[in-house]
């Protein structure tokens, strides 16, 4: 039998500041205050050999707090890269590399990557992990960006220095199809239970599922939809359009995070559906909540992360639409807080999409165009 869903109403917020914001939580019984944070405008610090972002696709933190950003550089117009044009157009700039690492104090530490780096590289490189050996995954979604070149249908394993060592899927131009378990259909993002050597990915731009693979062999184990249905009963057809008084029984897409819960629960963001869905590690259905069921268009479920504190009582998802990451309870799915607003000062979002955090509590976001950038929130004690 299923939960009943509850749902997430945004209320009573306000934004105390361009650079700090203060949260406002709703008198409820429990005994930890929501997170507050504190916008480091000086973070990170201007990027080498006339780099600069493009859409940045996901972001992650290290076990040594090292930042790792992944960026789509084939996204960049001419008039933005005016010094890679043949002649150069103007003195700024070049597209940075795909993947770079940054220190605490936002100064890139190693680089690599771009189109054609290996074989099998992303058109539109899209979700970032780095997992316990230091091992890189990343994917693409193509799919959703114009499909330059074949589509994106693969995530792909790499050594810390771009090494290719498994490739999961392959690019093609079939159609979307969530029954099949050889491809990949423009993964958002993915997340590795270290534990179980398992593969979770959220797939996302062009299927509606979740599926998972040993992260080890590549070997596909199991994948579920909506609701926990199983793959045999995803329909691959165009979703229905959103309509917040009758759910759809289908995931409405882009299937955008996957994340696992330090209680072992796999949280995903149905994005244009506004939602969150629970699930346990076997696909089962556990419940689903709402984030700001008003937002339209692009939705503003497009990512997420869990709080600092052990029990991890909170989620904070990435409104890409809004231009907020909402703090929500993560027992009942309200809204205990919010930071951000729609703008491009520090402090402020457009399209904010990843969302990542280091073991100080801090955390780092990563937008889309037009802002093309990263920003630091440093957690406040």
């Amino acid at each position: 039998m299923r939960m009943q869903k509850t749902r997430i109403w945004a209320a009573g917020l306000s934004i105390a500041g361009l650079c700090f914001v203060s949260l406002v939580a709703a008198p409820m019984m429990r005994a930890q205050a929501p997170p507050r944070y504190k916008v480091d405008p000086y973070w990170p610090k201007e990027y080498p050999d006339n780099w600069i972002l493009s859409n940045v696709h996901g972001i992650f933190v290290d076990r040594e707090d090292h930042v790792w950003v992944l960026t789509d550089p084939g996204a960049l117009a001419a008039n933005e890269i005016g010094a890679a044009q043949t002649p150069p157009h103007a003195e700024c700039c070049m597209p940075s590399p795909s993947v770079m690492v940054l220190d605490a104090g936002g100064g890139v530490i190693k680089s690599w990557g771009h189109p054609g780096f290996t074989s099998d590289w992303p058109s539109a490189e899209h979700g970032l992990w780095v997992d316990r050996e230091g091992n890189v995954w990343l994917g693409g979604n193509s799919v959703a960006a114009g499909g330059r070149g074949a589509l994106d249908r693969q995530v792909l394993k790499l050594l810390s220095d771009g090494k290719l060592l498994l490739e999961i899927g392959h690019p093609t131009k079939d159609p979307a199809n969530n029954q099949d378990t050889s491809i990949l259909g423009g993964p958002g993002e993915m997340t590795v239970d270290e534990a179980a050597h398992e593969l979770y990915i959220a797939d996302g731009f062009l299927n509606k599922r979740v599926v998972v693979y040993d992260s080890n062999t590549g070997a596909f184990k199991r994948g579920w939809g909506a609701y926990g249905i199983p793959l045999s009963q995803i329909d691959n057809a165009k979703a229905a359009p959103y309509n917040p008084a009758a759910p759809a029984k289908q995931f409405l897409g882009p299937v955008a995070c996957v994340r696992i819960s330090v209680d072992g629960f796999v949280y995903v963001c149905d994005r244009t559906g506004d939602r969150i869905q629970v699930f346990t590690k076997e696909g089962k259905f556990v419940k689903e909540f709402f984030v700001h069921p008003e937002t339209l268009d692009r939705g503003s479920a497009w990512g997420l992360i869990f709080s600092h504190d052990p029990k991890q009582n909170y989620l904070l998802v990435t409104d890409g639409e809004d231009g907020i990451i909402w703090i929500v309870n993560r027992s009942d799915g309200k809204v205990a807080g919010q930071f951000g607003h729609k703008g491009h000062m520090a402090g402020q979002f457009d399209a904010v999409q990843a969302i990542a955090m280091d073991s100080h509590g801090n955390v780092y976001t990563a937008e889309v165009a037009p802002d093309h950038r990263v920003q630091k929130f440093v957690l406040q004690k």
